[in-house]
């Protein structure tokens, strides 16, 4: 009869277990040392190898021949123990016998000494799904066993055995098995089965396994069964799994915002029987990769990728921000989650991509968060001088279409203090420009008007070339001499302190700690409808520019004061400077040419 390669290769020895090396040598320790205990408590995920490890155990304290803490595997017990046929090793299935009836019988059983053994083990695999009576009737047993009996529970689900029950035992961790050392595995059994993989599709494997050996081996199974050429091919096809080209077509497709492209991919998936939730955790996890590569300088520590599908990654990381990715990994998860309450798997993801596609159709708190986190990066970026970030020459042309949107999205209010809030000197520049430039504009119709009411066209332009040179040398002072418009030198002359600030940080814990942290040890001012924050955190700044956090200190004042404020920046360096010279407001440099225009019987509409 055929046997399956995870039972075929399954370690007989401690040393032959792959990536658990802080238990294994921890047991073996124990071994030698005859510092021998009760019971024992496995816990990990599944495929870890805590089964394993369990009867591995239950070998070596049997055996007569222990080397190094192994068990030698060839004495007459060891081979009892490895076919099944000791009577002194009892494993029960706790899934299926969970009664209080089931643990009594072992309990009575414990009384009797082995029949051939040195010592009677007894293995409960799934011990979280005992009930509360069988727990309470395995209680007084576990606690103090007969010499000769050793308990090794294990569980996949630590949260649900009660507190009574972990004090009784030593507790061991099985973590996840690293996809080298998954992969390294995997390229040993290929070998041993005449099987040839390289070593790129083993940490596929690996990658598909999440961890557990157990799955891997499975896989590789069913894929030798297919072909003894194991390729990426094979494993995608008996997975289930897109392939690596169609992920990434489908990622730019979502990146480009393409919803044609995002379909028909989909469309193709399924007509190959691909599976949906299988395509959508897929995504999450390649959009969790370029997550890292945005977020961390060694990020490929922590991915499992090969260097081709790395570097593909890192291109596409290079041209999307990162409020951006968490927002379709969000997206994503949910429509995941749907999916696995039993929506119809295919029209869930459609629907999840078309939202995507089309940030406008998606009208959550996080979607409109996201949209004005790149709005706002986009108009940093152009009055920055900085192209836009684009994955290629049609997400370029998508700019102009974003920023049209911006006009709907963010209320005047809202745009006004996102530009007072970057307190740059190179947006008040930028402001000046545009003023100046409509003001030139305006010269030139009230030139026309002029001359039409017979005004010589020689002293009309000298008059205007004089006020435009006034007005360009006047506004690049201002604008060098601060970074304050006029309104916030008005607002900090009137500024009066807010008695109640302290209040509103504590309004602001309850939403987050960490933020309120940022304000700590700040002070506030009141002028008019402005709050102004005085901090010498830079970090506090950084929250007002960012619009998800200053609505939630809009909020917290707004809950203090009964009344809604607008936030700015408080300096008290700009208060003296406005006391000093009582404004800096810029004069209209094109006031006594209009004055002129009007007197004339010229019709002119200010800019």
């Amino acid at each position: 009869m055929y046997q399956a390669l995870y039972r075929k290769y399954r370690p007989q020895t401690f040393a032959d277990v792959v990536g658990q090396p802080h238990v294994t040598v921890t047991l073996q320790n124990e071994i030698l040392s005859g510092r021998i205990g009760h019971a024992y408590l496995f816990i990990g995920s599944r495929g870890t190898g805590k089964t394993t490890c369990a009867k591995i155990f239950a070998k070596a304290v049997n055996c007569g021949h222990v080397e190094g803490g192994n068990p030698c595997c060839e004495c007459e017990m060891c081979g009892e123990i490895d076919s099944g046929e000791a009577m002194d090793i009892v494993e029960l299935d706790a899934a299926s016998n969970n009664g209080v009836n089931d643990i009594r019988e072992i309990c009575e059983s414990t009384a009797f000494t082995p029949a051939k053994a040195k010592y009677r083990v007894y293995i409960i695999d799934e011990v979280h799904m005992l009930s509360a009576g069988a727990f309470n009737a395995l209680l007084k047993t576990l606690e103090e066993p007969p010499a000769h009996v050793i308990f090794i529970l294990a569980t996949t689900e630590v949260h649900k055995i009660p507190a009574t029950v972990l004090s009784r035992c030593q507790r061991f961790e099985f973590h996840k098995i690293s996809a080298e050392d998954i992969a390294g595995r995997i390229e040993y059994v290929a070998s041993q089965e005449n099987a040839s993989i390289t070593r790129d599709v083993a940490f596929l494997i690996a990658k598909i396994s999440d961890g557990a050996m157990r799955d891997a081996l499975a896989i590789l199974d069913k894929c030798m069964g297919t072909a003894k050429n194991v390729t990426a091919d094979v494993v995608a096809d008996t997975v289930g799994l897109a392939s690596g080209e169609q992920i990434f077509f489908l990622m730019q497709a979502i990146l480009l915002r393409v919803p044609q492209d995002a379909l028909a991919a989909i469309g193709e998936f399924d007509r190959c029987s691909k599976n949906m939730t299988r395509l959508a955790f897929e995504l999450i996890s390649r959009f969790r990769d370029v997550m890292l590569i945005k977020t961390l300088k060694y990020a490929k520590k922590l991915m499992v990728a090969s260097d081709d599908d790395f570097s593909r990654l890192y291109d596409l990381a290079k041209d999307v921000a990162l409020e951006t990715v968490i927002f379709i990994m969000d997206t994503l998860q949910a429509s995941f989650e749907k999916m696995s309450r039993g929506c119809d798997a295919k029209t869930e993801l459609e629907m999840c991509v078309i939202k995507l596609c089309a940030p406008q159709l998606n009208c959550t708190n996080e979607a409109l968060a996201s949209r004005i986190d790149e709005l706002e990066r986009k108009i940093s970026g152009l009055t920055s001088g900085i192209k836009p970030e684009g994955v290629s020459a049609r997400r370029d042309l998508k700019a102009a279409k974003d920023k049209k949107l911006a006009k709907d999205l963010v209320p005047e209010q809202e745009r006004a203090e996102t530009a007072e809030g970057k307190g740059s000197k190179a947006i008040v520049a930028e402001d000046t420009k545009k003023r100046v430039g409509s003001r030139q504009a305006a010269a030139g119709t009230m030139e026309k008007g002029v001359g039409s009411k017979q005004v010589t066209v020689q002293d009309m332009e000298k008059k205007t070339g004089a006020l435009r040179k006034k007005a360009v040398v006047d506004n690049q002072e201002a604008a060098s001499s601060s970074v304050f418009s006029v309104d916030m030198t008005v607002l900090h002359k009137n500024a009066q302190k807010m008695e109640n600030w302290a209040e509103v940080l504590d309004v602001l814990k309850d939403y987050s700690r960490t933020v309120a942290m940022a304000f700590k040890g700040s002070d506030a001012y009141i002028s008019g409808d402005f709050v102004l924050i005085d901090s010498k955190n830079e970090m506090a700044f950084e929250l007002l520019r960012k619009s998800s956090q200053r609505d939630k200190i809009r909020d917290a004042i707004r809950s203090v004061t009964g009344r809604a404020y607008k936030l700015g920046p408080y300096s008290a360096e700009v208060k003296a400077n406005s006391n000093a010279n009582n404004s800096r407001q810029v004069a209209d440099p094109l006031s006594d040419l209009a004055e002129t225009a009007r007197r004339l019987g010229i019709d002119v509409t200010e800019v």
